[in-house]
Order: structure tokens, then C-alpha cells, then sequence
């Protein structure tokens, strides 16, 4: 009998999709501008891939909205060691609150759900306590810096049901007011224990490398009247300058026929900008390979499904990664990403590179 704790931050990522970059301090921004939990649609995933995996489980979790209802939508029947002080605004507090509680019951391993901060909360508590039970996030924030995260909520699951090997990992946030103001300013908070598993993400890493030759070759292939969504990255960032405009590093840009249509867009200014073509232009994260679900929520399926796409990358990022992944949360859209794909790594080189779902 595997005993595992869960408990979800149910406003990770809420921030995502409507151009925040972040949730911290911004939930009721995120609400005005029409944001929706994508937290709790993640934990079910996780948790239905856990009550796959076979393994016999016992499940502890904490009270709505941060785990009961997650936890009995996919088939368990948990233990709730706690509630919220107050269920319309839960707070780091809570989550705090609920890992010691898992920690005084001895579980074998905490599955979190949501992004760095969260993974930060439970690290330190869990620091606190001198106590190195394992834990696993599933990725749900907008910032998933660090490297005890599931690649998918679907991985987080298995792993979490079926590891049995750990080693110490990372846990990294970053300043989300700088963040917004287009600058990564990271800070190493914790070092915890997280399983074994070949489906663990990387932490990320910086883009560095000349990527000139591959901007001037996207530039120069750009048609008239096409819509261009253009990611985050410094590679991308490269290829805004040379079309001539100065966009924002961490955020996405709409770009057609010499205008700046939209700057640092959220998803709903990117669909309203879209035309009869469109192209979204995105490069993987360092270290880590994804395309879309890590930092650019706001190309969103409906985004996605509406545009053709082109992936760039330096010849040395593919050779790190080796592989790129999706996680846009749309499990049919992500098989529909999924195989080989051309990435563009000059001016007119490209190479062939699978997409792992």
C-alpha cells in the first residue's frame, strides 16, 4: 500500500492564459479579465493517470477547492486531513497547513499540483520539518522553473505511483513582478527529494548563442498578409528585432505586414487578431524541450488549432534536448502535435526532431 498526499493550489495558472504570467498577488486581475481555474482539470488528469497505474493507494488529501472533489471524480475515496480557512480564498497558508498534515501521517510521497510557488510551499514546509518525504508536481502555473515536475499531469501520475528510486532536485521561483516587466530574475529556494523518473522536466535553462542567421531567415520568409504570433524566448526575441519591432521577451506579440498589432497579448487579443492565415512561431525551452504549456499559456488550443507552426531552435539547444514536448492541456490536440516535425536552426537549415507528447 502506497500512501500519497495531494493537494492542489487551485488559482495556479489562472494568470496564464490572459497575459499575466503569473498568479501571484494577481487573482483578482486574473478574474476581471476572464480567467478560469485550469488547476483542478490538471489534478483529475493526474489523478485518473494514478488509479491507472494499478498500484494500491491510499490517497490523503486536502478539503475543496484543493483536492477532495479532484480526488473522488477519479475514483478514490481519500482521506481529507484539513480544510481551507476559507474556501474562496485559499492561500499559501493552506498549503503549508496541508503538507504538515501529510507529513504527520508519514505518507510515502506528496503529489502538489500547480506551479514554483506552490513547489516552493511545499519544499520549505517539508525543509521545515527536516522531513525528506518525496515529492512530485504536476505541472498547473504559469512558471515551472523547477525540476520536480511531471512533464505532463498524465506522467506525474504514474511516476508518482510506480517510482521507487528518488535523488535531490531543484526548486526554483522566480520575481513574477520582474518577470512582467520582461526580466527572469530566479532564486534557488529549496533542494527536495523527488522520484527517479525519465519523465521528470529539467529545470530550465537560459537561451544563449548566436541565433542571428536563423532570424534572418524567418524574416525573409515571411508572406504578405500572414498573421504572425510570435512566442517568448530570446530566439524568438531575435526574430522580432529583425522584423524591426521590439517586443516583449517573455510574452507573445501578434506581428503582420510591418505592424505591431499586438504587444505581450493574452489569448483572447491573440484570437481577435488572427486573420485568414496565421503562423505561430515558438522555440523549446533549454533544458527542458516544450513547445507550448511552459510560460506561453496564452497560445492556447483554440490558439493553436488556428495557426500553422513553425518551431525554431539554435543547433546546440536541439543537441541538449534532443527531444521537444507538449502540454497544452488538450490531450487530443497533443497526440495531433505529436511525432517529427521541421525546426529551423539557420538561415535555411532545418532538422528533423520528434515531438513527444
Amino acid at each position: 500500500m502506497r500512501r500519497i498526499g495531494v493537494v492542489v493550489n487551485p488559482i495556479a495558472g489562472m494568470g496564464g492564459r490572459v497575459g499575466l504570467k503569473g498568479t501571484d498577488g494577481k487573482v483578482a486581475e486574473a478574474r476581471e479579465r476572464g480567467a478560469e481555474q485550469r488547476a483542478p482539470e490538471r489534478a483529475r488528469e493526474a489523478l485518473a493517470s494514478l488509479a491507472a497505474a494499478g498500484t494500491d493507494v491510499e490517497l490523503l488529501t486536502y478539503g475543496d477547492p484543493m483536492g477532495a472533489t479532484e480526488a473522488r471524480d477519479a475514483g478514490f475515496d481519500p482521506t481529507v486531513v484539513g480544510h481551507p480557512a476559507d474556501p474562496g480564498t485559499t492561500t499559501t497558508a493552506d498549503t503549508r497547513a496541508a503538507v504538515r498534515a501529510f507529513a504527520d501521517r508519514s505518507v510515502d510521497a506528496i503529489l502538489f499540483v500547480g506551479g514554483d510557488g506552490t513547489a516552493v510551499d511545499v519544499a520549505e514546509t517539508l525543509d521545515e520539518l527536516d522531513d525528506e518525504t518525496p515529492i512530485l508536481g504536476v505541472p498547473a502555473g504559469v512558471k515551472v522553473y523547477s525540476s520536480v515536475f511531471g512533464v505532463s499531469p498524465r506522467a506525474a501520475g504514474r511516476i508518482a505511483a510506480t517510482f521507487t528510486e528518488t535523488e535531490p532536485a531543484e526548486v526554483n521561483d522566480i520575481d513574477e513582478d520582474a518577470f512582467r516587466g520582461g526580466e527572469v530574475v530566479t532564486e534557488l529556494r529549496a533542494v527536495a527529494t523527488v522520484p527517479v523518473a525519465d519523465q521528470r522536466q529539467s529545470a530550465k535553462q537560459l537561451g544563449g548563442g548566436t541565433v542571428e542567421t536563423l532570424a534572418e531567415g524567418v524574416a525573409e520568409s515571411v508572406r504578405p498578409g500572414v498573421t504572425y504570433v510570435l512566442g517568448p524566448g530570446s530566439t524568438v526575441g531575435a526574430i522580432k528585432e529583425r522584423l524591426g519591432f521590439q517586443g516583449t521577451t517573455l510574452g507573445v506579440d501578434v506581428w503582420r505586414d510591418g505592424d505591431l498589432l499586438v504587444r505581450d497579448a493574452a489569448e483572447s487579443d491573440i484570437l481577435d487578431a488572427l486573420g485568414k492565415e496565421n503562423v505561430i512561431v515558438v522555440s523549446p525551452i533549454g533544458g527542458q524541450g516544450f513547445v507550448f504549456g511552459r510560460g506561453n499559456q496564452q497560445l492556447s488550443p483554440e490558439v493553436i488549432r488556428r495557426c500553422e507552426i513553425e518551431v525554431v531552435a539554435s543547433r546546440r539547444k536541439l543537441d541538449e534536448i534532443g527531444s521537444l514536448r507538449v502540454d497544452t492541456g488538450d490531450a487530443s490536440l497533443d497526440a495531433d502535435l505529436a511525432g517529427w516535425r521541421k525546426v529551423r536552426v539557420g538561415r535555411f537549415e532545418q532538422r528533423l526532431v520528434e515531438v513527444l507528447a
